[in-house]
């Protein structure tokens, strides 16, 4: 299964990466090995976690208050937001498939 992420979603990446990094040298590389880990257990496992809001779902990151919104067609699973789970929810909903 193909997993695509949003244009947004990966600047969240990146922000995200960035900050831990100026926060602690070493910190956005874990951040980043957290979200490469998560994307795996998703493409294993895409209808395993709960729907949040239709056809979305929600993988929470391991360690970071961070996570993936997700939804899944036949063929492939599109990554919405990197979302920080404390901060503005549902701002992702914009976001569309139209939007990859």
């Amino acid at each position: 299964m193909k997993l695509y992420f949003d244009p947004e979603a990966l600047l969240e990446v990146q922000q995200a990466a960035a900050f831990y990094e100026d926060s602690q040298p070493g910190l956005g590389k874990l951040f980043l090995e957290a979200i490469e880990a998560a994307t795996k257990d998703v493409i294993r496992h895409p209808i395993l976690w709960r729907r949040i809001k239709g056809s979305f779902r929600r993988f929470l990151v391991h360690v970071f208050p961070y996570g993936l919104i997700y939804a899944v067609d036949k063929n492939s699973i599109y990554v919405a937001a990197v979302m920080h789970l404390k901060r503005k929810p549902g701002y992702w909903e914009k976001r569309t498939r139209k939007n990859r």
